[in-house]
């Protein structure tokens, strides 16, 4: 049993150290840059973008803390006050999409990439019920979020 259990570990573990594949409504982007450099450069990028950290999550140091190594795995969620009033006045329903997320994940290689859906991806499903402005906010969050990964990338 402990074998087995020692196989799905490591099998676990190399699928989790693949890269963040291409996919439509996505934006990744690989760097040379260390996880945790990477982790502190979104955050600041998020800041000089004036848009706040809103949630934080990540599996690597609770992992850690249980005996298991994983590559580092953080969810940061990104979001700002006036952009939620306003989706709000426009769909209720929107509103559960918020925060939105940035992925930064480690690589095999010790670089970090950062991932996220869109913004215009995450609201297009409440479009038809809301008032156009929602698109409108979802294209201005998508021109945010592309600024802010651009910045923490370099």
């Amino acid at each position: 049993m402990r074998a087995l259990l020692s196989f799905v570990l490591i099998v676990w573990g190399m699928a989790a150290q693949a890269e963040i594949a291409p996919r439509d409504g996505w934006v990744v982007m690989p760097t040379t840059k260390p996880y945790a450099q990477l982790v502190d450069d979104v955050k600041s990028a998020v800041k000089a973008n004036k848009m706040g950290v809103v949630t934080q999550a990540g599996p690597t140091g609770a992992a850690k803390n249980r005996g298991i190594t994983i590559p580092g795995n953080r969810v940061i969620g990104v979001f700002n006050n006036r952009y939620a009033v306003r989706i709000l006045g426009l769909s209720t329903a929107a509103m559960i999409e918020a925060p939105i997320r940035i992925y930064v994940t480690e690589n095999e290689d010790g670089s970090a990439s950062l991932s996220y859906k869109t913004p215009s991806t995450v609201f297009a499903p409440y479009m038809a019920e809301a008032d156009a402005d929602l698109g409108v906010a979802a294209d201005e969050l998508d021109a945010i979020f592309l600024s802010i990964a651009k910045a923490a990338v370099q």
